[in-house]
């Protein structure tokens, strides 16, 4: 995977070389400190993703944003900045990820994992018949807000496998084995969802449709879905909510 570093501060740029230096598969391109100078070299390396600083001298990161759309290989952008008040402007580009400086190594690797599922075309999208795929409309906005304590998270719904009820807040479980907690309710964190796969097999849990890898029988016409993920979590289907998940996954 090629990626490309759009940063002007010497430090933040020695930071996440450091960082993304430690993942096997990712082969650094040469950097870029500004605007201009990226949208030269990205029409030289045709990298695969980029961290793109806002806060550039001569072309800011959003700019060389929109004209990125134009590039012969268009790269999937992950935003880099210290403050948060570009976020809903940079999912408006279609940002892979809004990444708040200072870094953190496991924010990061989330990043990097959004980034491998959209290159390698994950089955997170494809695993199921088209009326259970997430709609163009929510993918041109694909972020759910999530405060988790002091933190604001900006999470992609495809990255989400399952939430889980405990007592006054709730547990999101992704793919990537992250765990948010928060305040919401399972009720109002499927209403955030909206039209996009997801299912509430028991009244504890709530499930993205795609991230089903088996229903095994249990008793009295209950079931157990294994989910797609290292420790093939399982997860409870009622007896009345059994006939509804069937009849979706026909």
């Amino acid at each position: 995977m090629k990626v490309m570093i759009a940063e002007d501060e010497w430090l933040a740029r020695k930071e996440l070389v450091y960082l993304l230096g430690m993942e096997e598969d990712i082969e650094l391109m040469p950097h870029a400190s500004n605007g201009k100078e990226l949208l030269e070299l990205v029409n030289e390396w045709e990298p695969d993703a980029i961290f793109l600083d806002i806060q550039m001298p001569e072309l800011d990161g959003m700019q060389a944003a929109r004209m990125l759309k134009t590039a012969a290989q268009v790269p999937l952008i992950v935003f880099t900045t210290a403050h948060d008040d570009h976020a809903v402007e940079a999912f408006g580009l279609n940002a892979v990820d809004y990444l708040l400086k200072p870094y953190s190594h496991e924010r990061l690797k989330e990043s990097l994992a959004r980034i491998r599922s959209k290159l390698s075309n994950s089955p997170l999208t494809t695993s199921l018949p088209s009326k259970m795929q997430f709609s163009s409309k929510a993918r041109n906005w694909n972020k759910l807000l999530i405060i988790d304590g002091e933190k604001h998270v900006l999470l992609d719904p495809e990255t989400i496998l399952y939430a889980e009820r405990e007592e006054k807040s709730i547990h999101i479980y992704t793919y990537s084995n992250q765990i948010y907690m928060s305040k919401m309710s399972l009720q109002e964190l499927e209403n955030k969802l909206g039209e996009l796969p997801f299912f509430r097999p028991h009244r504890s849990y709530l499930v993205n449709l795609n991230g089903i890898d088996e229903l095994v029988p249990w008793f009295n016409g209950a079931f157990n879905l294994i989910l797609r993920n290292e420790k093939r979590t399982q997860l409870p289907v009622s007896r009345e909510m059994a006939k509804e998940l069937f009849r979706l996954l026909k």
